[in-house]
């Protein structure tokens, strides 16, 4: 399953103008886990990323290629939590590389498994509010969890440490974006793409012509490699 390979190469490519830093995955290193969405109010928040007019992006990726990514880590782009000095532009990115996962409909299966992690991850103090349909999320950082040095590791090792219970994962790479300078445009633009690449993947499995001149679905097959090698397998069943 290498339908995001694209995606994950631009925006890497993106990203290469900013500075980053890179944490290796450590398990004990991961933020205390609240066990449910906290409400954080207004009054209590430290921070807000990705809202009051700030961009916010999130999207991910999951491929076999495992040349792409070959170990755990976080990778920040921008100030840390603690050196965010009032609400911020914000992007959370995810490449996950799992094992080869079979047939389309299985792959279907597993990308979606793999995207609903997102709603099981409660970091303390992180209170995370998901809009998938636009490709953003909005978070709100409590005073509590700042005073305790909460950070984009510790959250990022969160998000790995639960990523990592699904046996098929073998690595993740969560990327956070706080650069203002950030090109937060070009990466919702990406996270739109991978939305239509997993709806053309579902409706593909669904069942649909191969008159290619007349489908709606024939822009992204022209673009995303495996695609329409993928669309015709599935018409042969």
């Amino acid at each position: 399953m290498e339908l995001y390979n694209g995606i994950i190469k631009q925006t890497e490519e993106l990203l290469a103008g900013s500075s980053g830093i890179t944490w290796p995955y450590a398990a004990g290193g991961a933020w205390p886990d609240a066990g449910k969405n906290e409400l954080i109010m207004q009054r209590e928040s430290a921070l807000e990323l990705g809202g009051s007019g700030h961009s916010a992006v999130t999207y991910s990726c999951v491929t076999t290629d495992s040349a792409l990514l070959t170990r755990d880590e976080v990778v920040l782009y921008g100030p840390d939590i603690g050196k965010l000095k009032a609400d911020s532009h914000y992007a959370r990115i995810v490449f996950i590389t799992v094992q080869d996962i079979g047939q389309a409909d299985d792959a279907f299966d597993a990308i979606r498994r793999l995207d609903f992690v997102r709603y099981h991850i409660f970091p303390r103090g992180f209170m995370m509010r998901a809009l998938p349909d636009d490709c953003r999320e909005q978070v709100r950082i409590g005073r509590d969890a700042v005073g305790k040095g909460i950070s984009f590791r510790s959250v990022g090792f969160s998000f790995i440490k639960k990523y990592r219970e699904n046996p098929a994962v073998k690595n993740v790479r969560l990327i956070f974006v706080t650069d203002p300078k950030a090109p937060y445009g070009a990466l919702l633009n990406h996270g739109k793409r991978v939305t239509e690449i997993t709806k053309s993947l579902s409706t593909i499995l669904k069942g649909m012509p191969t008159d290619c001149a007349a489908c709606n679905l024939k822009p992204i097959c022209d673009e995303v490699e495996g695609m329409k090698a993928l669309h015709f397998s599935q018409r042969k069943k």
